[in-house]
């Protein structure tokens, strides 16, 4: 299983399955981050947490936990 936080910078990859319940999983796609998306990784930051991600045509900063809950292709 490959999650977001796995993915190199630079390097876009989909959407497959959002991991987590409740309110984590909801905040998560309340961002725009659902099964089927594009994500773009931008840049991470020098210690590795967050990750900067582009989706749904603007830029969001994620924590490494939860990048590691969204499952890519």
């Amino acid at each position: 299983m490959k999650t977001l936080q796995d993915v190199k910078v630079t390097t876009s990859a989909k959407v497959i399955k959002l991991h987590g319940t409740g309110a984590v999983k909801r905040r998560i796609m309340d961002m725009g981050i659902t099964k089927g998306t594009e994500v773009f990784v931008r840049k991470v930051a020098p210690l590795g947490d967050p990750i900067e991600v582009k989706v749904r045509g603007y830029e969001l900063s994620l924590r490494k936990a939860d990048a590691a809950m969204i499952e890519v292709l």
